[in-house]
């Protein structure tokens, strides 16, 4: 029985993606750390920085949460007074959440902040085309099923 060739570093992709991800959340963390901002109350600022309202599906899809564990945490931002809540004007029933005064200020300040380290450590990185946009084409890829897009 011929056995599996030996694994190189770094040629795991789930496992190499997985690491990235990891650190970066991390790298994430320290940096809105400095602002007293969380990364899941970040990605609910982002989500709804547009202005447009967001609903809780919507919202829960960017901030990867579970949908009662961003019930509890956009109840905090709520209160804390970085976002608020309105009856969608299209369906009264669907309730959309917007960026308070206070999270405004918030978002604008830790996205400087974040837009500065993401330039680094993409600077880092040289010319390797565009990691963003490729990692996105990634997750559409493999989102889409274990034989998706693939040849063969």
């Amino acid at each position: 029985m011929p056995s599996d060739p030996p694994r190189q570093p770094g040629r795991d992709l789930a496992l190499v993606l997985s690491r990235a991800e990891r650190l970066m959340v991390a790298r994430l963390s320290v940096l809105l750390a400095a602002e007293d901002c969380s990364v899941e109350q970040w990605r609910v600022l982002s989500a709804v920085a547009d202005g447009c309202g967001r609903s809780m599906t919507e919202i829960a899809d960017h901030a990867l949460m579970p949908a009662p564990s961003l019930t509890k945490l956009v109840d905090r931002m709520v209160a804390d007074n970085l976002v608020y809540r309105r009856a969608d004007p299209g369906d009264r029933r669907r309730v959309l959440l917007h960026l308070a005064a206070r999270g405004r200020i918030l978002h604008q300040r830790a996205a400087h902040r974040v837009a500065e380290d993401h330039a680094r450590v993409l600077a880092a990185l040289g010319d390797r085309g565009d990691l963003a946009a490729a990692l996105a084409l990634l997750a559409e890829i493999v989102g889409d099923g274990p034989r998706a897009h693939l040849p063969g």
